[in-house]
C-alpha cells in the first residue's frame, strides 16, 4: 500500500568534524540526529514546543535509516522531510539526505512521532495545527 507524503521542510545543515567516526566518515548514530534537527524544526515551526515541563507533546517510537553511500567532512548536507497521512495520536515522518553538490541520495530514514500525556504516559490526540496541515488540498 503506497502512502502519500507530503513535504514538510528542508534544512541545511554543516557537517562537522566530530561527526565523523575512525572510519573518516559521517557516523551512522548522527544521521539521527540530523533527522531529529530538521524535527524539531518542523514541530517548533508548527508552535509545538519539545519540552519537558508541557503537558503533551511528541516522541519518537521507532526510527530507522538506511545508509546508501559515506557523507565526509567537510560538506553541507540537505535533509528533506515528509509527512504521511496522519493517525488519531500519531504521524509517520520520512528523511532524505543529499550532500550539497551531488545529486545522489546519501541516506533515507523515517520515525514514528507520536503526540503523548507527559502526565499519564498515554498517548494523546495529534494537535489540530498538525492535522490541519494534511487537511488542505
Amino acid at each position: 500500500m503506497e502512502t502519500t507524503r507530503k513535504h514538510l521542510r528542508t534544512s541545511r545543515m554543516p557537517v562537522r568534524w566530530g561527526d565523523m567516526d575512525a572510519y573518516g566518515h559521517v557516523n551512522n548514530t548522527v544521521y539521527f540526529r540530523y533527522f531529529e534537527q530538521i524535527r524539531v524544526e518542523w514541530l517548533e515551526e508548527m508552535g509545538c514546543i519539545v519540552r519537558p515541563d508541557e503537558p503533551v507533546g511528541p516522541v519518537i517510537i521507532n526510527a530507522s535509516c538506511t545508509f546508501f553511500a559515506p557523507v565526509n567532512y567537510p560538506a553541507t548536507i540537505i535533509v528533506k522531510m515528509y509527512g504521511g497521512e496522519p493517525g488519531r495520536t500519531s504521524l509517520m515522518t520520512w528523511y532524505e539526505l543529499y550532500v550539497e553538490g551531488d545529486d545522489r541520495l546519501f541516506a533515507e530514514g523515517a520515525a514514528k512521532t507520536v503526540w503523548m500525556d507527559m502526565q499519564t504516559g498515554k498517548s494523546s490526540p495529534l494537535p489540530d495545527n498538525v492535522r490541519a496541515l494534511f487537511d488542505q488540498a
